[in-house]
C-alpha cells in the first residue's frame, strides 16, 4: 500500500464548511457520515489527487484530542491562481496576503475560512518541482 498524508481538520459546523469549502475553494464533497446524534463525524473532500478530511468538534472530540476547530494551516497548489483568488474573493474569503509573486517563483495568496483555518494558494508545487 502507498504512502500518503491526509490533512485532518475540525470545524464547529462541518456541513457549513463543507458547503463553503466548494464554494470559494472549489473542493469536491466526496462523503460525509453523520454521527447518532446527527452531528457531522467524518467529511472527505477532494482536490485533484489530494483529500482532506474532517469532522464537527464535540465533546467526544475535545475530550480526546482538545480543541483545534479553526486552527490548521494548509497549502494548496493550483494552476490559476488569480482565478482561483477572484472565485475566493467572490465567496466572502477573508484574504490575508493578496497575491503575491515570490522570490522562488510561486504566485500565492492565501485566506481564512469561515472558522479560521489558514488556506494558501499558490503554483508551488513540491512535488512536481
Amino acid at each position: 500500500m502507498p504512502n500518503h498524508v491526509f490533512p485532518s481538520l475540525r470545524y464547529r459546523d462541518a456541513e457549513a464548511a463543507a458547503d463553503w469549502l466548494e464554494e470559494a475553494f472549489g473542493l469536491e464533497l466526496v462523503a460525509s457520515h453523520e454521527n447518532e446524534d446527527g452531528s457531522i463525524g467524518h467529511v472527505e473532500m477532494r482536490w485533484g489527487d489530494s483529500t482532506i478530511m474532517f469532522g464537527e468538534e464535540n465533546e467526544r472530540a475535545i475530550e480526546r484530542f482538545g480543541e483545534h476547530a479553526g486552527q490548521a494551516w494548509l497549502y494548496v497548489s493550483v494552476e490559476d491562481p488569480d482565478e482561483h483568488y477572484a472565485r475566493a474573493r467572490a465567496a466572502g474569503a477573508e484574504i490575508v496576503m493578496e497575491l503575491t509573486d515570490l522570490d522562488y517563483g510561486s504566485r500565492d495568496y492565501s485566506a481564512r475560512d469561515p472558522e479560521g483555518n489558514l488556506w494558501s494558494f499558490g503554483t508551488y508545487d513540491p512535488i512536481s518541482g
